[in-house]
């Protein structure tokens, strides 16, 4: 008795909705209201009751229907939009995700760098006075440069360091090791710059400074460069221009229930899903890089501490900039000697300036960085960030199912269209990517897209440059050489290795100076940068310390800022 009732109800439903699609296909007014509800032109001239559409191109059907020539024509065009909306709501999250970071951690970066020169700049002003009108400059070229080369400006961070101490020892020679020189002529101030490398009066210092920054910074660099292509993968995948066929496929299966009269009836689900996974078949052959591409970030992230780790590569500068001093001012006598040797004696005027020793009682004054926990925030970010990331890692892969499921197909259990009538959808439904499309019987794929093959080559690249893979071999840059005549590097420094301690203060951390295998770009010109510096840096700047880094900060992050702008506006 159950079962009769029940099969009674179906029928007497199926009765009904037969009734129902009849009434509605005696008139074409659902399809006029619902073309003006989405503002797609003009309601006069269409239909007002079914006709034949033998003109129709897309949406034929055996039946009469509520829809025109041009009616399709507007269908086809919007559809287009409502996928490209579609995808760009749910790419949002991700999207947001990379771009907020990026950007937190560019001004977390530049927050590091002005911090760094700012103590840089007190040591000179608490510690080395007499100096520190000099040596702004170098310290303002140092990180203006240093900043560039973080946000993409190709310049090796190599000579970058050996420019700094270059420059830095005619200033530590005439101030710190030999005070009794004055009014040295500039070319002899020019050959005491030249000798640095060969006399190594700041011991394995400048070794140690390449060997943090060379890592540190170019692995902040990197990871920097791939968030930002991530932005440019995902701008590209919002806005890729769909096939002819698909865009008829997207066609027969959003808008042409409209001319059949069931307009409210979504699309079955594997129907929606061969349709989709065609239309995408492109975006999902990016899963693979993809993929690739979360895991080289999760793995940089990790390895970014110690000597890797931007923030204490930064924050030691000063107090490795002090080791260097402290070691001239020790072995200053045998600097003399190796300096004589080479540029000659000076000409000078025979003064009576008392020898020069630091304020020990200012070195700690200002100078100290402030306590940090172990788990510094940048740290932290970056580790939330990648934990957030990674629930994206099967994003293309995943999208044309995330989009029939949750946006686009209907429910199991309702009714729906299969491209023909509300009926069953019974045809196979094919996989992911281009491959698996062969057998798709609702759209056809010809084969990768040109701009596809473009992105998947940079998440190529930019997984080899995560990885370590892409830097080749650092190649010398024509470091002068010492022979067995007693270079301060044999002296004092050495290789660094487990039972060096490797400088003094600040130092204490590193306890191996591996050689540095990280890719280096070739050297950039800025003389311009320079040229600022010096016209508007050091005359700011005042010996007793008071307001001594104001300029050198400010003018060095208006530089960065600048030029940042103008990378991103190109």
């Amino acid at each position: 008795m159950g079962r009769q009732s029940l099969r009674g109800g179906i029928l007497l439903l199926a009765t009904l909705v037969c009734l129902l699609r009849g009434e509605k296909l005696r008139s074409c007014e659902d399809a006029r209201k619902l073309f003006q509800l989405r503002q797609l032109g003009p309601v006069k001239g269409l239909p007002e009751t079914p006709r034949s559409g033998a003109d129709l191109q897309v949406c034929t059907s055996k039946n009469l229907t509520c829809c025109t020539k041009k009616m399709e024509e507007r269908y086809q065009m919007v559809v287009k939009e409502d996928i490209q909306q579609v995808l760009q709501t749910s790419s949002s999250t991700l999207k947001f995700l990379i771009s907020h970071n990026a950007a937190a951690f560019q001004e977390t970066f530049e927050m590091l760098i002005k911090q760094a020169e700012n103590y840089t700049s007190m040591l000179f002003c608490s510690t080395y006075k007499n100096m520190a009108l000099e040596a702004a400059t170098a310290v303002q070229e140092f990180f203006t440069e240093l900043g560039l080369f973080v946000f993409g400006i190709d310049i090796s961070t190599e000579e970058l360091v050996n420019r700094f101490f270059d420059t830095l020892f005619p200033i530590v020679y005439n101030h710190l090791i030999n005070p009794g020189l004055k009014d040295t002529s500039l070319e002899y101030s020019e050959c005491i710059r030249m000798s640095r490398r060969v006399v190594s009066p700041f011991g394995n210092v400048p070794k140690i400074v390449m060997g943090q920054m060379g890592r540190s910074v170019l692995s902040s660099r990197t990871f920097l460069q791939a968030l930002n292509l991530g932005i440019e993968v995902i701008n590209t995948t919002d806005h890729l221009p769909f096939s002819k066929d698909c865009s008829r496929a997207l066609l027969r299966m959003q808008y042409c229930p409209h001319c059949q009269g069931v307009a409210l009836s979504k699309p079955c689900i594997g129907y929606c899903l061969n349709v989709i996974r065609g239309c995408l078949a492109n975006m999902a052959e990016i899963d693979f890089h993809w993929r690739g591409y979360i895991q080289s970030l999760e793995e940089l992230s990790s390895a970014m501490h110690g000597t890797y780790d931007i923030e204490h590569a930064l924050l030691n500068f000063h107090s490795l900039v002090n080791d260097a001093l402290t070691q001239a001012r020790i072995y200053g006598p045998k600097v003399i000697q190796q300096v004589n040797k080479i540029c000659g004696h000076p000409l000078r005027k025979p003064t009576l300036s008392p020898v020069w020793s630091p304020d020990q009682n200012k070195d700690s004054q200002g100078m100290k960085m402030s306590t940090r926990d172990s788990e510094e925030t940048l740290t932290n970010r970056r580790k939330e960030f990648v934990n957030s990331l990674r629930l994206f890692k099967t994003f293309y892969g995943g999208l044309a199912d995330h989009l029939c499921i949750n946006e686009l197909a209907a429910a199991d259990g309702l009714a729906c269209w299969n491209g023909e009538d509300v009926k069953s959808y019974t045809h196979r439904v094919v996989g992911n990517g281009i491959k698996a499309q062969s057998a798709n019987p609702e759209v056809k794929v010809k084969g990768t897209d040109p701009v596809i093959s473009q992105i998947i080559d940079k998440l190529k690249h930019i997984i080899q440059r995560l990885q370590g893979k892409s830097f080749p071999k650092q190649e010398k840059r024509g470091l002068l050489q010492t022979g067995s005549g007693g270079s301060m590097d044999e002296q004092v420094s050495g290789d660094c290795d487990d039972e060096d301690g490797c400088g003094g203060s600040g130092t204490e951390e590193v306890k191996r100076v591996q050689q540095i295998t990280g890719w280096m770009p070739d050297k950039t010109n800025l003389s311009d940068i320079k040229q600022i510096h010096q016209t508007d840096g050091g005359s700011n700047l005042d010996t007793t310390g008071a307001g001594c880094t104001g300029m050198a900060a400010y003018m060095t992050f208006t530089l960065i800022s600048v030029v940042t702008l103008l990378l991103s506006l190109w």
